[in-house]
């Protein structure tokens, strides 16, 4: 393709190597687009509090996608500027029918405030079997009506003895296109957001803000929650690492995290 007039990247596992580090080689590709004036924005399944560390380490700031799409967060001005919520009839619903049909589930919420640090007792609540993915001091646990009493941008649906692949299928046919069901990682781990929200309907909002086009735009990412943003782009790219429907529906495949897959790429243009 010609120099696309639109950089998109998902983060962990992409951007980031397998410590969750910016390599000076990512760091030094994304400012030189950054610098050509053409956008590049995070998409990220991260919410805005665990954005601003990136953005320091990449050197750029601007609109992040984040929260699958759910959340547009600016990072130069620590605002969130758009969410779409789930609404709490629908978390309740679905949470009692999700614990009937995978007994063992526990679940978890992320819901949005105004900026990466406005209350963050408030952001992340779960139950206490809700058995944490990574290290996060700002998880608070809570009851079952306070988790789905008001709107969140994420649920998340966890299980010690299934990978997020097998948990899947019982979700989508259980919920059918009352919400969005994906995941980026394989630990037992389901992300559901509003219907009609993922990376692409995000990056949409984001790239017809910058005037960019789809056929103009690059996108990179390695899970499932990346497929419909590769799939949306004029050119999706997987990194080496990625998962096998993510490299079957990409139109290229790059070098993995660890070996600089994203810049080796924008290499070719900046």
């Amino acid at each position: 393709m010609r120099r696309p007039s639109l950089v998109a990247s998902d983060v962990d596992g992409t951007l980031l190597d397998p410590a969750e580090r910016v390599s000076e080689r990512t760091a030094r590709s994304a400012r030189g687009v950054h610098d050509s004036g053409t956008p590049f924005v995070l998409v990220t399944g991260r919410p805005p509090r665990w954005v601003p560390r990136i953005v320091t380490g990449l050197g750029v700031a601007g609109t992040v996608v984040c929260s699958n799409g759910a959340v547009l967060y600016d990072a130069a001005a620590d605002r969130v500027l758009h969410s779409t919520p789930i609404e709490p009839t629908t978390l309740r619903e679905v949470t009692g029918e999700l614990r009937e049909a995978l007994p063992g589930c526990s679940f978890g919420v992320e819901r949005a405030t105004s900026g990466a640090h406005d209350r963050l007792d408030q952001q992340f609540i779960a139950e206490s079997a809700f058995h944490r993915c990574w290290p996060n001091p700002d998880l608070r646990i809570a009851v079952q009506h306070e988790l789905v009493g008001v709107p969140v941008v994420k649920l998340l649906v966890m299980h010690e003895r299934m990978t997020s692949a097998e948990m899947a299928p019982f979700a989508e046919e259980l919920i059918g296109g009352r919400l969005e069901i994906t995941y980026s990682t394989g630990a037992g781990l389901l992300e559901l957001s509003a219907p009609g929200v993922n990376k692409a309907a995000g990056l949409a909002r984001v790239a017809e803000q910058l005037a960019a086009e789809p056929p103009d735009i690059i996108a990179f990412g390695d899970m499932p929650n990346d497929i419909p943003m590769l799939e949306w782009v004029g050119h999706g790219v997987a990194v080496g690492n990625a998962h096998p429907e993510v490299r079957q529906v990409a139109d290229e495949v790059t070098t993995s995290n660890t070996h600089d897959g994203v810049a080796t790429v924008l290499e070719r243009w900046w």
